[in-house]
């Protein structure tokens, strides 16, 4: 099963909480918004500020917004952002491999990977926040991200 770390569950909860602020937020705040403990909120702030998908601000009134639209940040670009390239095995895309002259499948992956891409690329966190909200109905929690509950990371 192919799984996302927690940092991008994480990252996508935390962009979206940004979303639904009107101004900027501290780190501290988005860790009690969010239930995500403070020193993961700042890591995958650094991370996210690092790809440009959050800009941070210094100063008394310093925080965290968003730089760009829900609907403009797809998930594979949060994906790519914390955990690096989408690749379901290490021959994708030409990188290295023990089993190539065994294996005898060197290249066949990549159409299952360029699938895959291109299906996190067409889902916005605009489309996950809708969709979330629909499924949920209004003030439901969602169980996925209680940091009590000690659950696997998210699966694709």
């Amino acid at each position: 099963m192919l799984r996302l770390s927690k940092l991008t569950d994480y990252a996508v909860v935390a962009l979206v909480r940004l979303a639904q602020q009107d101004e900027v937020m501290t780190s501290p705040a988005l860790s009690q918004a969010t239930g995500i403990p403070e020193p993961t909120v700042a890591k995958v702030l650094k991370i996210l500020a690092a790809d440009e998908l959050v800009i941070s601000l210094r100063g008394a009134r310093g925080g965290y917004r968003l730089a760009l639209p829900l609907n403009e940040i797809s998930v594979a670009r949060v994906i790519t952002a914390v955990d690096g390239p989408i690749s379901l095995t290490a021959c994708v895309d030409g990188g290295e491999c023990d089993a190539r002259t065994l294996c005898g499948l060197c290249g066949q992956w990549d159409a299952v990977n360029d699938a895959i891409r291109g299906a996190l690329s067409s889902i916005t966190l605009a489309d996950m926040q809708t969709r979330g909200q629909a499924a949920r109905g209004p003030g439901a929690a969602c169980a996925a991200h209680d940091i009590s509950a000690a659950g696997p990371a998210v699966a694709v």
